[in-house]
């Protein structure tokens, strides 16, 4: 086991919270090669790595652990923390968002390690990397997890048991670690994923789709009549010096989402009462998923797949407005291009083909990452014939980026006994053991282990013709299986 450097100590964030082979070597020259050029954004610079050098912890682990940050050979900023007490084996976390920077954020890493201290608090080792830039990319995201596993073994050695931990996006991260690198032996032993978006790029955001053309069929502002005018499918035009205060008082001034109801007028109020009707989308998280529909999908399109539209919104029926015929008939229409949705799918999308133990944990009321992303997971996985490989927990709480604490050592806890011993557990079973540590972090348990979410498609309106999941994407694994790479322009 070799020590890490440890020089300048770095001041921690404040705040909380195959086919034939010739055919093989052919697709993956034509893939890799036009991905690699979609980027309309140069790649950011090359930068030598840094080695982990010790770091100031996070208070609640101040005395209880060392903490080092580092950078890694493809830029990718990182965190790891080692307890003084080490029961000897790691979680390696996988972060959600996308965020949008151009370069790794060396705070994302850090602040993370503080939000799930509470993994460190019951005596695992963490790793946390910040992915080598922000936009998106599941499979870039992947292998940067997956190297930060290696660069923690480098530094300390080879750990008993090692658990890959995905949140939010990070879900279909971790996710994505576990079918890509999981089948190494030895590597990676169990999967949690908390409130992950484990529906897959392609279909997972077409409830932002419908509320980007519903929005605009209503406001009539995204873009205003005298803008440049593109198509909605690319959530906002490349040129477009846009913020995010800027969207907000679009929003605002169509919906008067910010203010009291008294305060609407009648306008504002039907418009808020018609796209939260027709889209699902709950009012608290309105602004964050138009936001996501704009700019996110900016990326999508623009930096990630040279201006080609993924999304496909043709032959969707939209209800529950007070005109849902004039609706329909006004509504901004599309198809996705079909090989644009098929990079989108190899990027994100998951195939089911797990071989390592899976446990999910999931708000029912996720106001962000509908709990029906489970439904989708779920069927994914009985699918590719390793429905056994999954356990799925659900709990009567509101939030998305943040569960309980309690829950979160219950988890990794039923997790890694899963993994030693081989008994599988039950929701009821996971239920049952978490007073013992709620005792300890006094956040509750809040299980409904009687509960079972619906189908995906009984939350966000299925798109006529779409691909067949999950028969498409075992066949796409298939016939893309021996192409190496990083996904959409890494």
């Amino acid at each position: 086991m070799t020590t890490p450097h440890a020089p300048t100590r770095v001041p921690w964030a404040s705040h909380r919270r195959r086919r034939p082979a010739v055919l093989a070597a052919v697709l993956t020259a034509v893939f890799l090669g036009t991905l690699g050029n979609v980027s309309a954004a140069p790649a950011p610079a090359a930068r030598p790595a840094t080695p982990a050098a010790a770091a100031d912890c996070p208070a609640e682990l101040a005395g209880k652990a060392r903490c080092y940050t580092g950078r890694d050979a493809n830029g990718a900023h990182y965190a790891m923390a080692v307890p003084t007490r080490w029961n000897g084996s790691l979680v390696v976390h996988a972060h959600g968002g996308p965020g949008l920077g151009d370069a790794s954020d060396p705070a994302r890493s850090t602040d993370d390690l503080e939000r799930w201290a509470v993994m460190v608090e019951e005596g695992y080792a963490w790793a946390g990397s910040a992915y080598r830039r922000g936009g998106y990319g599941a499979r870039m995201a992947a292998a940067d997890t997956e190297n930060v596993r290696r660069l923690f073994t480098e530094h300390f050695g080879r750990p008993e048991r090692t658990y890959l931990h995905g949140q939010s996006w990070g879900g279909d991260v971790a996710a994505k670690v576990a079918e890509t690198h999981g089948r190494r032996p030895g590597a990676w032993d169990g999967v949690l994923l908390t409130n992950g978006v484990l529906g897959g790029g392609s279909r997972g955001y077409d409830y932002r789709v419908d509320l980007r053309v519903v929005y605009q069929y209503y406001c009539h502002n995204h873009p205003r009549p005298n803008e440049p005018r593109y198509p909605l499918w690319q959530g906002l035009r490349a040129g477009s010096t846009m913020t995010t205060a800027g969207l907000r008082a679009r929003l605002q001034e169509c919906t008067g989402y910010a203010s009291d109801p008294a305060d609407r007028t009648a306008l504002q109020q039907r418009n808020l009462d018609d796209i939260l009707a027709v889209t699902g989308v709950p009012e608290r998280t309105l602004e964050s998923h138009l936001r996501f529909a704009t700019f996110t999908f900016r990326d999508v399109v623009t930096d990630r797949l040279g201006g080609r539209n993924p999304f496909s919104n043709r032959g969707v029926r939209y209800s529950g407005s007070h005109d849902d015929e004039a609706l329909n008939a006004g509504v901004e229409r599309f198809s996705a291009d079909p090989a644009a949705r098929r990079d989108l799918s190899y990027d994100s999308d998951l195939t089911g083909k797990v071989s390592l133990p899976v446990l999910t944990l999931h708000a029912i009321d996720d106001p962000t990452a509908f709990v029906e992303h489970e439904a989708a997971y779920r069927a994914t996985l009985r699918g590719a014939g390793r429905g056994g490989n999954l356990v799925q927990t659900f709990t009567d709480e509101h939030e998305h980026s943040s569960l309980s604490d309690s829950e979160y050592a219950n988890s990794i806890a039923a997790l890694d006994d899963w993994v030693r011993s081989g008994r599988k557990p039950t929701p009821r079973s996971v239920a049952a053991s978490c007073a013992a540590f709620d005792a300890k972090y006094g956040s509750g348990c809040h299980y409904e282990p009687g509960y079972h979410p619906a189908s995906y498609a009984s939350r966000v309106l299925p798109r006529p013709g779409g691909l067949n999941w999950p028969a498409m994407t075992a066949a796409q694994e298939r016939a893309w299986s021996r192409i190496d790479g990083v996904g959409i322009a890494p």
